[in-house]
């Protein structure tokens, strides 16, 4: 039932860690080689000990999978590779037991075909939900009715024999795009929310929100100014017509609306394209829409720069939104494998950690994050990822990045008594929970420690972001908040850096890699309080 809003100073949200779990690949508690939820309840206890104030569970509903769970078929079930209603129940009662905040995503922008939803809308043109997905004539010679492109590659539109009309899809032909210009589909979506809102939620991702709304004119997309010849149709285009319609954001109040009755449950934006940032600002404004929205700002840039780093914060000033920020997920490569060498990924790994934390924001941590794994590769006969077997070999697999966690060093990892959907590779079975919880000095102690400090202090949770410096490799700030001001420094680079302006009789609160008031080696970092 609705809550009223607890009595505190800010949101549970406000400068909170979250913890993203893809629940395929977390734990398996039944043998068959896919993550449950009943796996995710068993290591709460290790959840609630990295000092994170939420997860975030990507889909779990049943789903034909051919997306892996962002199809769904049903958006108020578990699908049984997961558990039931009741195993899910169990983990938000396990997860508020801990103190632990529970989030889950929302797909709005799109529903499996085998959706009865789906089902209805093109057995004709003339039943109740002939409008819940978007449907067009074709042109007269039989094409497509306009030259939006999929996503996952070649055109946006699939013929159906039945209606005799093309329906639109981003994603996948399995993956029709529901029609949130309709006012009885945002109703159904309202419903779905409130249906896990009333299970005890306490906040959404929300899928691909870009795409949500198209234009309905079906207007053309005009060609991209390219640099260069992209690997997938897609970006030929600007994405000007198929997302970011205006109308967006009277469905997000009315979404804002229904969870502000449940407390103020936190609804997080996942928006990518290419006028991302300013969406982002225009989904989350003011006190009626969403509360915060993450882009892509981190998850695919090549490098880790105190320029690019300097750019993502300036987006975000002091009055214009509250930021959340992840430098990996499930769809993105690993980090540590993008960002340094190999030989440096165990120095460079807290580092980035170091930096995660003291951003201005929410910060999410993907799970194994925190133990510094690193992108697997996986051969293309054991590829599940739709996206990467249709541009085999020019898209990265983002089954790199979903390989099980290694909760112990041996075997199977702790993670299944059967054959994993995913192999587990010996290089991340050397850095499993069960080796690093030995190892006082290990990135998952680190990383315990500076969620923390981060939990601990107003500055770091809550503060501005002040004194932003860029000199070479060195990257520094300052985060003020209540009387405190924490003074962040980082060496993004392998060779060592001293600092020129001596801190004076600042007190190391932190200090990552040997890093000192005087001199920062290669991939360190120091927190002072000044």
């Amino acid at each position: 039932m609705p809550q009223e809003p607890a009595p505190e100073a800010q949101p549970w949200w406000h400068g909170a860690a979250i913890y993203q779990i893809y629940p395929r690949s977390f734990q398996d508690s039944n043998g068959d080689g896919v993550g449950d939820l009943a796996g995710i309840a068993r290591r709460m206890e290790y959840i609630a000990a990295l000092g994170v104030d939420a997860i975030w569970i990507s889909p779990f509903y049943k789903s034909p999978m051919r997306d892996f769970g962002y199809d769904v078929s049903d958006y108020c079930d578990v699908d049984p590779v997961f558990g039931t209603l009741a195993d899910f129940d169990a983990v938000v009662a396990g997860a508020h037991a801990a103190g632990v905040k529970v989030m889950v995503d929302q797909v709005y922008s799109h529903s499996s075909s085998d959706h009865p939803w789906f089902a209805e809308s093109r057995s004709s043109r003339d039943n109740p939900r002939a409008d819940w997905y978007v449907w067009a004539d074709p042109k007269a010679d039989g094409s497509p009715p306009n030259n939006w492109q999929s996503v996952f590659g070649g055109p946006a539109w699939t013929w159906d024999g039945r209606r005799r009309q093309y329906y639109l899809h981003n994603f996948l032909t399995s993956q029709p795009q529901l029609n949130l210009h309709n006012p009885d589909v945002q109703d159904a979506l309202l419903g779905v929310a409130r249906f896990w809102l009333e299970r005890g939620v306490d906040g959404f991702r929300i899928d691909a929100l870009n795409f949500a709304m198209h234009d309905p004119k079906l207007r053309d997309n005009p060609p991209a100014k390219l640099s260069r010849l992209p690997s997938r149709p897609f970006d030929f285009q600007q994405q000007v017509h198929n997302q970011f319609h205006r109308r967006t954001v009277k469905f997000l109040e009315r979404l804002r609306a229904l969870t502000d009755e449940f407390g103020g449950a936190f609804t997080l934006a996942e928006i990518g394209g290419d006028e991302d940032n300013v969406q982002m600002k225009r989904f989350t404004r003011g006190n009626k829409r969403l509360n915060s929205a993450y882009g892509f700002d981190f998850l695919y840039c090549p490098a880790l720069t105190p320029e690019f780093v300097a750019d993502a914060l300036s987006r975000w000033p002091e009055g214009e939104g509250w930021p959340s920020w992840a430098f990996e997920n499930h769809d993105a490569p690993r980090a540590v494998s993008r960002w340094c060498a190999p030989q440096d990924a165990d120095r460079f790994a807290p580092m980035k950690m170091a930096l995660l934390v003291a951003l201005r924001g929410n910060i999410i941590l993907y799970q194994g994050e925190e133990l510094g794994l690193r992108q697997d590769d996986i051969p293309f006969e054991l590829l599940q990822d739709p996206e990467a077997i249709a541009n085999w070999p020019l898209t990265l697999s983002r089954d790199g990045v979903r390989t099980p966690m290694p909760w112990t060093g041996k075997g199977l990892g702790g993670f299944t008594t059967g054959r994993p959907w995913l192999p587990l590779s010996a290089q991340n079975l050397a850095l499993s929970v069960a080796g690093q919880e030995r190892k006082k000095s290990s990135l998952l102690h680190q990383t315990r420690t500076l969620l923390a400090l981060r939990k601990a202090s107003p500055a770091l949770r809550h503060g501005k972001l002040k004194k932003l410096v860029v000199k070479g490799a060195l990257l520094a700030f300052d985060r003020i908040d209540e009387g405190q001001r924490v003074r962040c420094l980082f060496n993004l680079s392998p060779e060592p850096l001293e600092l020129a302006e001596a801190q004076g009789t600042a007190k190391t609160i932190v200090s990552i890699n040997g890093a000192s008031s005087s001199s920062l080696p290669g991939y360190s970092a120091l927190f002072l309080e000044v």
